[in-house]
């Protein structure tokens, strides 16, 4: 991460990372804030056990990444 962020946008990134309808692009576009950049902020800010929780709801997750769900959303057509 090249810039310091500030404490409301950690927080805000964080909700947004919890959020299953808030994909990964969606907060690179309002926040600035790239996949791997959500993940180490999540591993920084998060106990251990939370940041595990977390990886396992998102991993593989296909709300959380928007080509993904819009080639899901073809294949059913």
């Amino acid at each position: 991460m090249k810039q310091k962020l500030s404490v409301a946008l950690i927080n805000q990134v964080i909700d947004f990372a919890w959020a299953d309808e808030i994909s990964f692009e969606r907060i690179k576009r309002e926040c600035g804030v790239s996949e791997a950049e959500v993940i180490s902020i999540m591993r920084r800010n998060l106990k251990l056990r939370s940041f595990k929780l977390w990886r396992e709801r998102v991993s593989g997750r296909q709300l959380k990444h928007e080509r993904k769900l819009k080639l899901q959303k073809v294949e059913e057509e």
